[in-house]
């Protein structure tokens, strides 16, 4: 019979939101247990027995990242009684992708997704993955009759013009370049 993980305790809970919020900053491709501990107020024991280890740390902190991201998905897909289209979904997760106060999840992500795909083993398994299927069922369901090359065109345009407001900051340009895409 397959053994379930106990829901986390409180303190575990609050460990985990004190460290995502530490790696919001700081990232994840240096983590080193002693000074996130003595950040969150812990210790590099205590997070060892609740998380198991560093690695299953990084992978509560990866779910921790996914769930904020779900919440927007479920948010976007609660506010319609009918199908909204894919372009007003796409303007809608620009719009939540590039506010100000999303940057340093938006880089958590950037970072993590590529991790995934330097490094597909360990904590960083399937995230890259999982995020991509997340996203395009989203898309589906804002347009079922939409083609799979256009939803995913869209993502991918999505995620470029991330990566490219995380790297220079200029949302004036991505964002004309994301509306002049949606225009096609």
């Amino acid at each position: 019979m397959p053994t379930t993980k106990p829901a986390p305790s409180a303190r575990e809970q609050e460990l985990l939101e004190r460290a995502y919020e530490y790696s919001l900053g700081h990232g994840l491709a240096d983590l080193s247990l002693r000074p996130l501990a003595t950040a969150i107020g812990s210790s590099p024991r205590v997070l060892l027995f609740l998380f198991g280890s560093k690695d299953g740390l990084i992978r509560a902190l990866l779910a921790r990242a996914r769930n904020d991201e779900l919440d927007l998905l479920r948010q976007i897909d609660s506010q319609y009684d009918e199908p909204p289209g894919l372009t007003v979904v796409a303007r809608e997760l620009w719009t939540w992708l590039a506010a100000p106060e999303r940057r340093p999840l938006m880089a958590f992500w950037v970072e993590a997704y590529g991790r995934s795909l330097v490094v597909p083993d360990g904590p960083w398994a399937d995230y890259g993955r999982s995020t991509v299927e997340d996203w395009l069922e989203l898309l589906k369901a804002s347009e079922p009759d939409a083609a799979e090359a256009r939803r995913t065109g869209v993502l991918a345009m999505l995620r470029g013009a991330l990566i490219d407001l995380l790297a220079t900051g200029d949302l004036n340009r991505t964002t004309a370049a994301v509306e002049a895409y949606l225009k096609e």
